[in-house]
């Protein structure tokens, strides 16, 4: 019992001096940073308050204690590196830093190679791959998340162009690639790039020369992607160059904001050249450390500079490091450092690169920083599978006159809000528009109505906006004569959707063209690209090659391309009766008039009296119930007004119900079913012939022997077109029309003279212009419907912004009538007869009926074959084939002969036959002789019992 409680003291005695001997008395970390910068002064406070509180702290390291050295790289890359080396030769567990992307790259490599973490909170290029650099960890959002929010912003605001101005380092030039990438998902893009030398370099001078050009562009939307010192001489060269006035907008990356929080108050030139810029803030949600920490900042920083959120992530980035350090020592891991294989090679001198030792643990550290999970000043601290921070957001702030205002949030999750992201995470991602939201902003010059975004080029000169010349129809845009005055339906319109704009558009009309013929507007509009015009007015069609090279309005009137041609009228003839059906479907009418008269006289024969008689009495019988039928089944046009007598008269004859048409009865189950499917077809026949004998009749009919573009095609015919018009090209590629065929016409009346001479078969232009020449010509038509579908519209160089808004305004003029108002004015003609409309009341052909055709034949062969299949079945019943006693058969040709006797005698007289052969059967049923003689008798008397006892006849 002793000696086992002599050993368990032992023990635990061996395995407490074992672990006092693993834990190392110190464990170093180095930190690099320009402390002249905001970020780099505010990030060495922050720094040294978190190694004191850490070291405070016994249970985070168990009595080891975790020193900072901090060097100021002042600027200096070089200096940078040199740091980092002095930091691996004396044993340092991880470095903090760079405070700058230039150097991560050189940095990491030192890193990968030493197996020493390197986190850094400023250096935010997104470009910087964990694969490539997997020591290198940014424990604040990088700026890919920053620039996404900006393109939601540019997007929310309605801008689609925006100019950015950025320091050429390798940080600001990632961010604003990131940018363009952003902005082109929400369709918008960077129009220009304005580069500045890194950060401190650029001068005045530097400034004002990328200021200058930008004042001369479009695009009033600028971002601004640098560091403080030039971002603040930026805005102070912009508001001596009157750039800061109404009509900008700024939106600065997290520079400014870390300039507002830590240099407040701010000097009052500076401020002011803040005014109305929106710029963006890490988010760091409310929480009792980060207010403990706010109130101890004064104190620790002795009012040198205030606190921002780059001094909350610098002091949670050091307990980072603490914690995943602890988690080393508490795994067993060890702080010891082995010399790298590939330096010892190298001959000792005042740089003792052998010096430089790989850290044995830098792996499992690396492994614990990445599992970290706790919660710091800044928030939840973890980092996501691509080591981001989780839930990366920003603070949309709004420079005002005294100080700023928070606009909003962004957030990765659910984009733009105006409520916290910690209470979006409570609910479901949601990034659709109609989710945007942020509070109104003041902008600069002091207004609240959202700027435009964008301005004419040149500072405001005045738009040269090209008018054709034309020569003819000069409703649409004209000269007045001995003027400078520009007029016509598409002038009226422009000038109509200029005034529904919120901002004034200087503009001179330039006309193009020599005023003898129709210019080539594919010509006028390839000026705009040349730089010659900055918009084209008139009727300019919108066409695909077109669209490729300007952009269009909404189009404000529709076009198509018709034919016209000379057309004559169709005079009256004595055979005009005939025209509603093509012959064709009168052949086939006619044939169904006598195909179901014969089918009814099959049907009825047997049972209906007036079905019955001499061959020529039966003959007249079936074509006179035939052509009766029309008359019965249309006589009326409403139903509701036919009288009594001209119905169907219904009697009821030996029990069965008959249907009378003008004195003939239909009296079988089948001929009452033929005749209602018949009398279907004749009223749809009967009705489409009277509406279009009426329309024939009544409506002025035109006569061409072209009838549309098919058979224009086909003719091999010359085709005129207008002078300038697109549709010659048209023509050529779409129908591979030859140039032979085609001719040139420069004016309406060249239309009417090369028409009516034969010159060409017809006329191929745009609906406007055809409905305006067809107003005054009477004796031409449009033939066909257009075979094209485009419109007319305004151009404007590609990406322009005032296309977009003039498209807006013609809507406008659509939705209140005074796009309608301005067409009466200049195009409401009142049109000829003749011309109103291109009515020609084509003959109705067969395939127009064939289905009812069809279901009437179906019906009357059915009805056929069952007829015929029952009535064999009666003949089999009542004469049965029996052997003849003297042995010879029966013969084949008696049955046939008997079989066409039974079905032309009527069946009423075939009963009384067979009633009248079964009584004498039974008279003489005892005589042998008898029965030898009425054998057959016999066997026709069973089958007549086995009638009765299933019901008689077959055909009721």
């Amino acid at each position: 019992m002793n000696l086992a409680l002599l050993l368990s003291i032992f023990t635990l005695c061996f395995w407490a001096s074992s672990e006092g001997a693993s834990r190392p008395k110190e464990v170093k970390v180095g930190a690099i940073f320009t402390l002249k910068t905001i970020n780099g002064r505010v990030s060495k406070i922050a720094i040294e308050a978190a190694e004191k509180d850490v070291n405070s702290d016994k249970s985070v390291l168990g009595g080891t204690k975790l020193s900072i050295l901090i060097h100021d790289s002042n600027f200096s890359g070089f200096l940078s590196i040199i740091g980092a080396l002095r930091y691996m030769e004396s044993d340092t567990v991880a470095i903090i830093g760079p405070q700058n992307a230039v150097m991560a790259p050189v940095l990491s490599q030192l890193a990968n190679e030493l197996h020493v973490p390197l986190l850094s909170f400023t250096a935010l290029d997104p470009s910087l791959s964990p694969l490539q650099y997997p020591y290198f960890i940014q424990t604040a959002p990088n700026d890919q998340f920053q620039m996404s929010a900006i393109a939601d912003m540019v997007s929310y605001f309605g801008w689609s162009e925006v100019i950015a101005v950025f320091t050429d380092d390798d940080q600001s030039r990632n961010g604003v690639t990131v940018l363009g990438d952003k902005l082109a998902e929400k369709l918008c893009k960077i129009t220009y790039k304005a580069v500045l030398p890194p950060d401190p370099k650029p001068t005045r001078s530097d400034v004002k020369e990328q200021l200058v050009k930008i004042q001369m562009m479009e695009s009033r939307v600028i971002v601004l992607h640098t560091f403080s010192q030039s971002g603040r001489l930026v805005f102070e060269v912009a508001k001596e160059l009157g750039m800061t006035e109404t009509g900008y907008v700024w939106i600065a990356s997290t520079w400014l904001s870390t300039v507002l929080d830590s240099l407040s108050p701010l000097p009052p030139r500076t401020a002011k050249s803040f005014q109305g810029a929106l710029t963006l803030r890490p988010h760091t949600p409310d929480s009792e450390s980060k207010s403990a920490f706010i109130a101890r900042w004064k104190e620790l920083s002795n009012g040198s500079i205030g606190l921002n959120p780059y001094g909350l992530y610098a002091y949670d980035t050091v307990w980072i490091i603490a914690r995943a350090v602890r988690r080393l020592l508490d795994e067993g891991g060890t702080v010891s450092f082995s010399n790298n294989t590939n330096l010892g090679s190298f001959p000792k001198g005042t740089l003792n690169l052998g010096a430089l030792s790989n850290f044995d643990g830098g792996n499992q550290l690396l492994n614990n920083i990445l599992q970290t999970s706790m919660r710091g000043l800044t928030g939840p601290i973890g980092f996501n599978p691509d080591r981001s921070p989780l839930r990366p957001s920003f603070d949309i702030i709004n420079v005002i006159d005294n100080g700023y205002k928070q606009i909003g949030y962004w957030s990765n999750y659910s984009g733009l809000s105006i409520e916290s992201p910690e209470i979006l995470y409570r609910k479901a991602p949601n990034r659709s528009i109609a989710n945007q939201h942020l509070d109104s902003a003041e902008w600069p010059g002091g207004t609240k109505i959202r700027p435009r975004g964008w301005v004419f080029r040149d500072n405001g000169r005045r738009l040269r906006i090209g008018v054709p010349n034309r020569v003819s129809y000069k409703n649409f845009v004209s000269q007045v004569n001995g003027t400078d005055i520009i007029h016509g339906y598409c002038i009226d319109v422009f000038r109509a959707a200029l005034r529904l704009l919120p901002y004034p558009v200087p503009y001179g009309f330039i006309l193009f063209g020599d005023g003898h013929k129709n210019p080539s507007y594919t010509e006028l509009v390839n000026l705009i690209t040349l730089g010659v015009f900055d918009a084209v007015v008139g009727d300019i069609t919108i066409v695909t090659n077109r669209t490729k090279i300007v952009d269009f309005t909404q189009p404000y009137i529709e076009s198509g391309l018709v034919v016209v041609t000379p057309v004559r009228k169709l005079n009256s003839i004595a055979w005009a009766f005939l025209r509603p059906f093509t012959p064709l479907m009168w052949a086939v009418t006619a044939v169904f008039f006598f195909f179901v008269g014969a089918v009814v006289w099959i049907l009825e024969h047997r049972v209906n009296d007036e079905f019955r008689g001499p061959p020529k009495q039966q003959i007249i019988t079936i074509l006179w119930f035939s052509l009766s039928t029309m008359f019965f089944a249309h006589s009326k046009s409403s139903i509701l007004a036919i009288d009594i007598d001209f119905f169907p008269k219904v009697q009821y004859t030996n029990n069965v119900m008959s249907t009378k048409f003008s004195g003939e009865n239909t009296m079988s189950t089948l001929g009452r079913m033929v005749m209602i499917i018949w009398l279907f077809v004749v009223l749809i026949i009967t009705s489409s012939y009277t509406a279009n004998l009426t329309s024939i009749l009544t409506v002025q009919q035109l006569s061409s022997p072209i009838t549309g573009i098919d058979t224009l095609i086909t003719s091999n015919e010359p085709i005129g077109f207008q002078v300038g018009s697109f549709a010659e090209n048209y023509l050529k590629e779409e129908f591979n029309i030859p140039q032979s065929r085609l001719i040139a016409l420069g004016s309406p009346q060249e239309y009417v003279q090369a028409l009516e001479n034969g010159t060409v078969a017809a006329v191929i232009d745009e609906r406007p212009y055809i409905e305006l020449f067809l107003s005054e010509h009477c004796m031409f038509a449009i033939r066909g419907q257009e075979f094209t579908k485009s419109g007319w519209g305004f151009a404007f160089p590609k990406d322009s912004p005032l296309a977009n808004d003039i498209s807006t305004a013609i809507l406008a003029l659509s939705e209140n009538g005074d796009l309608q108002r301005i067409h009466e004015k200049w195009l409401s003609k009142k049109a000829c007869a003749s011309s109103s409309s291109d009515i020609q009341s084509d003959q109705l052909p067969l395939e127009s009926f064939w289905g009812l055709f069809v279901i009437c034949g179906t019906v009357c062969l059915v009805a056929v074959i069952i007829y015929f299949c029952k009535t064999i079945r009666q003949f089999s019943q009542n004469y049965p084939q029996v052997p003849d006693p003297s042995g010879r058969g029966s013969s084949r040709s008696e049955r046939v002969m008997h079989f066409l006797a039974f079905i032309d005698e009527k069946e009423d007289d075939s009963r009384k036959r067979l009633k009248r052969k079964r009584s004498d059967m039974n008279q003489n049923s005892n005589s042998i002789e008898d029965e030898s003689r009425y054998y057959r008798t016999d066997r026709a008397e069973m089958n007549i019992s086995k009638e009765r006892h299933y019901g008689g006849t077959w055909l009721q």
